[in-house]
């Protein structure tokens, strides 16, 4: 993956976790502030880059890519608030392995661990209970921020206000975040009660979120691939910290504790093709058949919980060397069933069976920028080819026909007027962007090809 230094920096070959598209970087690892002001003077722009988690190319920079992880420490934390202080590029791993048996855990997290707390940040992450809770912004309490001057600013919802919520969603563009305080919420124990329901349709698992709208955490997986009275098939996982009174008995005794999990790892790519229509809809069918034997209540750890995924390391491996490309949009509340019927419809017709297919329930939202808006959001991967580009072209067509809206964080498609079309806050970004020269220092692939 990598070539001789440059006099630019270390030339490497980078991608996002979709690992579509690819693009040489030239890639410094700030060490300081000091460090990374030297390069702010040289008038390149350049984005920042934590963990790689984001699927497509917005922390990617041909011209400069910082690699973060160098800020890597906890400067503090209030066991009265639950207010944590870090640098922007520790991970959310380190953060739970530290303070969940200590009974802590964050408000919002991301579906995988593996993300830093600045890409928390800049892409303000929502979990399964943002219809409740909001995304990452409503935990964060300040952020400090390196911007084009070379001024660092301390942005909060009270301070440097705007600053704070055009960073908030803001992809990395309006420089770069230095550290954070964001508040933890005490848990009793490290398990979660989980609730199981086997939806038949698309209306059902709706209907079913609707019924759920007081539990913390809920999401669904879809059957992508089903057809006529079955389209929409689903399996509703909803959860709730479980309190030590509730756990069973053999849990009781150390309750902040969970067995260590066993992690697997995807030696080698798969062969491409490898997903297809014919072995997506074999796992649909299993996965489907299996949760429904299962359906009921039980008590998971958090990380198989929250995480299930991360155990499989490497596990974009499966979709071959040329890599896979994310979906996902939010639809508004008064369109949803008939757009999400739409989506589910294309995709199916398309024989586009995704291996993950997720939908959500979300709340309000505040933030500038910031992708959530009370609605539905259904997340779709596809192996990446020339026929998924073109489902792609569908996918998004409905979603600006039922007014929906494009999460950046997993886009790697997306045109400049699409983006334009989903969403009217873009001009206004553009502007505040071209007003305050960051467009000067701070830029990514995503941001050219959407002309941000």
């Amino acid at each position: 993956m990598s070539s001789p230094m440059t006099p630019r920096g270390s030339l490497k070959t980078l991608c996002g976790w979709g690992r579509y598209p690819v693009q040489t970087c030239h890639v410094y690892c700030p060490r300081s502030e000091s460090e990374i002001l030297q390069l702010l003077k040289r008038d390149l722009p350049l984005i920042a880059r934590g963990n790689g988690r984001a699927y497509g190319d917005s922390a990617l920079n041909g011209e400069a890519t910082l690699q973060m992880r160098h800020f890597n420490r906890l400067l503090g934390f209030n066991p009265h608030t639950g207010q944590l202080i870090a640098e922007a590029g520790v991970l959310l791993a380190e953060i739970l392995e530290i303070f969940v048996p200590r009974g802590w855990f964050p408000l919002i997290t991301p579906g995988t661990k593996f993300v830093t707390v600045g890409g928390m940040i800049a892409a303000d992450v929502h979990g399964k209970n943002h219809h409740k809770e909001g995304s990452f912004v409503q935990s964060l309490d300040w952020l400090d921020l390196l911007t084009s001057e070379g001024q660092i600013y301390r942005c909060s919802p009270s301070e440097n206000q705007d600053l704070f919520y055009w960073t908030v969603g803001g992809m990395g563009l309006t420089g770069v975040i230095l550290r954070a305080a964001f508040r933890l919420r005490p848990i009793e124990t490290a398990w979660i009660r989980q609730t199981t329901r086997i939806a038949k349709h698309l209306d059902e698992v709706i209907d079913l979120f609707e019924a759920a709208q007081d539990v913390t955490y809920s999401v669904a997986w879809i059957d992508c691939l089903a057809t006529g009275s079955q389209l929409g098939r689903s399996v509703l996982i909803l959860g709730e910290h479980a309190t030590r009174e509730e756990l069973p008995a053999k849990y009781r005794q150390r309750p902040l504790r969970t067995p260590q999990r066993r992690k697997l790892s995807i030696p080698v790519d798969f062969p491409n093709g490898a997903l297809n229509p014919l072995t997506v809809r074999a796992f649909n069918q299993l996965y489907f058949l299996n949760q429904q034997r299962q359906a009921s209540q039980s008590f998971v750890d958090w990380d198989r919980f929250f995480y299930p995924l991360d155990s499989l390391l490497g596990w974009n491996r499966i979709y071959g060397r040329r890599g896979f490309v994310q979906f996902q949009c939010v639809l508004p509340l008064s369109t949803a069933r008939e757009g999400l019927s739409a989506l589910l419809h294309c995709t199916s017709a398309a024989g586009a069976g995704s291996f993950l297919a997720v939908l959500k329930k979300l709340g309000d939202q505040q933030g500038y920028f910031s992708f959530p808006m009370a609605g539905y959001t259904l997340a779709l991967d596809f192996p990446m080819s020339q026929r998924t580009l073109k489902v792609l072209d569908q996918l998004e067509e409905i979603t600006l026909h039922y007014g929906g809206r494009f999460y950046l964080a997993k886009d790697s498609h997306l045109t400049p007027m699409r983006l334009r079309q989903s969403d009217a806050r873009v001009e206004t970004f553009v502007k505040v962007r071209d007003a305050q020269q960051w467009t000067v220092n701070f830029a990514s692939e995503q941001s050219k090809r959407l002309h941000l």
